[in-house]
């Protein structure tokens, strides 16, 4: 009898568990969506749009020569575009927060509470995270939402979207958080939740909520092959993210970010076994900005951040993310792996919007003869001043590659044109200098080359190679 009892108790507590689980399920979302609805608004843009008209009954094919003749007769004309998005009050005083794209450009903003419509101005945007706060120019009070903590949003917990989709406001969608950390490639920051919450055009610059109708989310983007609609995924800037930025454009209207100066790349595989490292971790530096924080403070391309004002640098992408919320003009400590070594450097953190043009830093080496190199089946020649000049290098000296065999450990890593200019950390300033750090690995028995290149784009970046 115990044994059937034991049993009956062992059914009732898993029906209780799974009611409990069931709980967690809204019935509706008529409630939360009703509380939400007057704080989030539609968005209606305006802007001029110059254009040309051809004052003839027929056009010139492209290229003809009478094309170039004939256009000082065509006519300048102006249109007017309009645009829809969305957003959301944060003020009490009609302080709303959009997507900078909704709003880029535009000569008139107009923003719908409810029935009504008010004129705004722009306060501040970051197009590096496509975030703007505007505000409407009225003393009307009107009902603001409050930002949740992202970090803490699960992926399948519940949300909520809200928005002006095809200017059909007040839509109301629901669904769960697909994923974290997202990165599609829209913006330098990219860390972005993916829900599949049905968003379309129109809905850019909404709030994504979750069950207690905070903001999680402001959402940005979807993936819609052919423009069919939404499909289930869509993407949203986390409002920790965004709260930083906002607050920014609040008080300065204007964002005010770390800069660091240096252009990365992910640490391979390849590379992390080259340069000594037990794991693939941090960011490596294929160059440094010339006159950067980065160039005055002793940081080399080719060190690998591991560590950023305390702040483990696990992968590439975390990086730009951790300068970029650290405060300008900060003193901090970044912990580099160079030489099979961990290295301290201390630096004073620059601010990326006062920056000039990032530019290459130059590198200074001797010109030597073209040779073949044999361990590694690729023929080079020197770098000449045509290719200099034509290329607009900012580099002096290197070794182009001209040839690579079938059998070379850099078949596929490699094309024709690009350009060695550091092989383990050594400068190759003539043809020599690759074969005797070849050679020497060969004696050592290490089969792990770290290169650094220029390639067809110009860009400096790193390789790691196994020789054969």
């Amino acid at each position: 009898m115990n044994y059937f009892k034991k049993i009956l108790f062992t059914i009732i507590v898993v029906n209780l568990i799974h009611l409990n689980e069931l709980r967690a399920v809204p019935n509706s979302f008529a409630d939360l969506a009703e509380k939400l609805m007057p704080s989030v608004v539609n968005i209606s843009t305006t802007q001029t749009v110059k254009t040309t008209t051809n004052q003839f009954p027929f056009e010139f094919p492209p290229g003809s020569p009478f094309e170039e003749m004939f256009k000082d007769f065509q006519r300048p004309t102006e249109r007017k575009a309009s645009s829809l998005g969305s957003g959301f009050i944060i003020k009490e005083d009609g302080t709303v927060i959009t997507n900078n794209h909704v709003i880029a450009g535009a000569d008139d903003i107009l923003v719908k509470v409810n029935s009504k419509e008010y004129k705004a101005k722009v306060v501040g945007a970051d197009p590096y995270m496509d975030i703007a706060v505007l505000k409407m120019q009225t003393t009307d009070k009107f009902s603001p939402v409050k930002f949740g903590d992202s970090d803490k949003a699960r992926v399948g917990d519940w949300v909520v979207a809200i928005g002006n989709p095809f200017g059909l406001g007040g839509t109301v969608t629901s669904g769960i958080v697909s994923a974290r950390n997202r990165d599609i490639g829209m913006t330098r920051y990219d860390d972005f939740i993916q829900t599949d919450a049905s968003i379309n055009q129109g809905n850019s610059g909404g709030p994504l909520f979750n069950l207690k109708g905070e903001v999680v989310g402001i959402n940005t983007a979807i993936i819609a092959p052919g423009r069919s609609g939404s499909i289930g995924i869509g993407f949203a800037i986390p409002a920790n993210a965004a709260s930083k930025v906002i607050d920014q454009l609040l008080n300065f209207g204007e964002t005010r970010r770390g800069w660091l100066g240096v252009r990365i790349q992910e640490v391979t595989k390849e590379i992390a076994e080259a340069v000594g490292l037990k794991k693939s971790e941090g960011a490596l530096v294929a160059s440094v900005g010339e006159k950067s924080p980065a160039d005055k403070f002793g940081i080399l391309a080719g060190d690998i951040i591991l560590e950023f004002d305390g702040k483990k640098i696990d992968t590439m992408r975390t990086l730009p993310k951790v300068v970029a919320n650290t405060k300008v003009g900060k003193n901090v400590i970044i912990k580099v792996w160079r030489d099979k070594k961990l290295i301290t450097l201390n630096l004073k953190l620059g601010r990326l919007e006062s920056s000039d043009e990032f530019k290459e830093k130059k590198t200074k080496t001797k010109i030597s003869k073209e040779i073949e190199i044999e361990n590694l089946k690729i023929t080079v020649r020197d770098l000449s001043q045509d290719d200099i000049s034509s290329r607009k290098l900012k580099i002096k000296k290197g070794l182009v590659i001209t040839e690579i065999s079938n059998k070379s450990p850099l078949k596929g890593l490699l094309k024709i044109n690009d350009i060695i200019i550091e092989a383990k950390r050594v400068r190759i300033t003539k043809a020599s200098d690759l074969i005797g750090v070849v050679n020497k690995m060969i004696k050592k028995g290490d089969k792990n080359l770290l290169l650094s290149i220029i390639d067809k784009d110009n860009r400096r970046r790193y390789l790691g190679v196994k020789l054969n």
